[in-house]
């Protein structure tokens, strides 16, 4: 199948890594232009908002809002809000914990938490401030309508159950937190959640942002977007 899947093996993310475009003349504004980077894996990728990011392939469809972790600089512990579902005729399958991944700046990838991990960081302050902090991650296909919970991990204060394995299908919209600990600390610069189907991997680009690529974006977001969009366009 030729579509603009094909483009991810060039382009599956969003760097932020800003260079100007050259001034027609000494009075035109310059304008931030995106640097995609490789995932290496055939995908599609769309920004939904500063911290929103959505990643999908054929199979896979994935769901990240992450701005909790780029206010938490130098902390160990990243807390993911995530949705998944696969594509419409794709057969249902189990997602379990050992199918979720962090890959850091410095070229490492992490293993989600554990309950016990998690249970015993203490959590509760970060948990608080991502109830603040919260975008809005509702960008599910039409095809998914009914509510899922991704239970790998529950509130502290929560009473509610962890599993460690949750049916997902084509009419589910399952949503939840993730945790994984960085013992060097969270840092600036691209990061990725992988996340792996039963016959693809979905990565999902998310970048910490400096305060200054912050402003930049939330200055330039309509025009980043439409680049993002254009990237991944039919040809």
């Amino acid at each position: 199948m030729k579509s603009t899947l094909g483009l991810s093996v060039v382009v599956a993310g969003i760097l932020f890594a800003w260079t100007p475009w050259a001034p027609i003349d000494a009075q035109t504004p310059q304008k931030p232009q995106v640097a995609l980077p490789q995932a290496g894996v055939p995908q599609i990728m769309t920004l939904e908002g500063n911290f929103v990011r959505v990643a999908y392939n054929n199979e896979g469809y994935v769901i990240l809002g992450y701005e909790p972790v780029n206010r938490s600089i130098g902390e160990q512990w990243v807390l993911l809000d995530i949705g998944v579902t696969v594509r419409d005729r794709t057969p249902d399958f189990k997602l379990k914990r050992d199918a979720l991944s962090l890959s850091t700046p410095d070229g490492k990838t992490i293993p989600l938490a554990t309950v016990s991990e998690h249970r015993a960081a203490n959590t509760a302050a970060l948990q608080a401030r991502a109830n603040v902090q919260r975008d809005s991650i509702n960008y599910f296909p039409p095809t998914a309508s009914r509510a899922c919970r991704i239970g790998f991990f529950a509130d502290l204060d929560s009473g509610a159950m962890t599993w460690d394995e949750v049916d997902v299908s084509s009419n589910r919209a399952c949503l939840g937190r993730i945790y994984f600990q960085v013992p060097s600390g969270i840092s600036y610069g691209q990061h990725w959640l992988n996340v792996k189907f039963p016959q693809s991997v979905v990565r999902v680009p998310f970048r910490i942002l400096t305060k200054d690529e912050e402003q930049l974006l939330s200055k330039n977001y309509k025009g980043i977007k439409k680049q993002v969009e254009e990237a991944f366009a039919k040809k």
